[in-house]
């Protein structure tokens, strides 16, 4: 489980204050939807719990870990997909896997299993004797994904990551993150596709200026906003309204 309370981030170099005292609960056992506008704090929230960023202010914790303290405790129950795949390119796609391995401590027998089980999930088993700089922008997703899981973390957390993947690949991904809540794990993503959103979530959070303003299920969402409609209409409209919020917390 992932907890942020009362957490604030100004950058300090235009004073833009991307996250506004923000309270969220990302419980295990489900697939948590995170989203928003361009610009809304989606991806400045995710690596203040990676420990990429580190908050103004606030409470972060992972799984009872708190950031900075125990960040990194934190950070080995953390598997990472960002939202940019741009990888190391003159390593080849296997020696970007066997540093993931290296940096978890994963024995040579567990990740060559992990390795082949994934990469071969995802079509690309054949291609990691190439240099990374020679891959397709998809093809650096996979990897990154594939990497992101050789840890087999409790927390998985993934920014965008339907980006640039083909449609198998999409829906392998959506596979391995419902296996995920299946088992108890925790998976919080990102994304712009509202019927992914709809269609894939137990529960949502959607961020708008810096500032959560829903929490719940969808569900929840249309008897807030009293009526039905899909999660793309109702999420144009509480962003527009801009200062709505309600549903049960996460």
């Amino acid at each position: 489980m992932i907890t942020l309370q009362d957490v604030s981030k100004t950058y300090s170099k235009n004073k833009t204050k991307a996250l506004d005292s923000i309270d969220l609960t990302i419980p295990d056992g489900c697939i948590f939807g995170f989203l928003g506008p361009n610009g809304a704090g989606k991806t400045t929230t995710i690596k203040l719990i990676t420990g990429a960023l580190e908050a103004d202010g606030g409470l972060i914790s992972v799984d009872g870990l708190e950031l900075p303290s125990r960040a990194l405790e934190a950070k080995a129950r953390i598997g990472y997909v960002p939202d940019n795949p741009e990888l190391f390119s003159r390593l080849k796609g296997i020696e970007f896997l066997n540093f993931i391995a290296d940096l978890y401590k994963i024995d040579r027998e567990t990740r060559r299993e992990r390795i082949e089980v994934y990469t071969r999930r995802f079509e690309i088993a054949d291609v990691l004797s190439g240099q990374i700089g020679s891959y397709s922008r998809g093809m650096k997703q996979k990897l990154m994904v594939c990497g992101s899981l050789l840890s087999d973390p409790h927390n998985w957390i993934l920014d965008e990551p339907l980006v640039s993947l083909d449609p198998q690949s999409a829906f392998n991904l959506k596979e391995i993150m419902r296996e995920w809540a299946r088992a108890g794990k925790c998976v919080f993503f990102s994304t712009h596709v509202m019927e992914v959103a709809e269609r894939l979530c137990d529960r949502l959070a959607i961020i708008n200026k810096g500032t959560i303003v829903f929490t719940g299920t969808l569900d929840e969402l249309k008897e807030l906003r009293g009526k039905d409609g899909s999660l793309e209409s109702l999420f144009l409209e509480l962003v527009e309204s801009g200062k709505e919020s309600g549903g049960s917390g996460a």
